[in-house]
């Protein structure tokens, strides 16, 4: 599998006291998917209204595909980037 990073973006119109309603069968969703190694960390910026996942998938529609079964999903715009491999400095142990 591969890993990707998916950068969810609450739209303008997001209700936030919906969202909120959601939290902890989001946090059983994602709890889930990271025992099936489907994702990894998961970070959010409240101040910017956007949310961070990291996420393992054969391919990229896939990795869209598994942020989809989130509940909270459907008030977000993804952008989903395909990572590449940390660089180690020549020397560096």
């Amino acid at each position: 599998m591969d890993a990707y990073m998916v950068v969810a973006t609450f739209r303008a119109d997001t209700v936030m006291d919906e969202v909120f309603a959601v939290v902890a069968e989001e946090q059983a969703r994602i709890r889930a998917l990271a025992a099936e190694g489907r994702v990894g960390p998961l970070h959010i910026s409240l101040a910017r209204g956007t949310i961070f996942i990291e996420v393992f998938a054969d391919d990229l529609p896939g990795a869209e595909a598994t942020v989809r079964t989130l509940p909270m999903s459907k008030w977000w715009d993804l952008d989903v980037y395909p990572l590449s491999p940390p660089v180690v400095p020549e020397g560096a142990a």
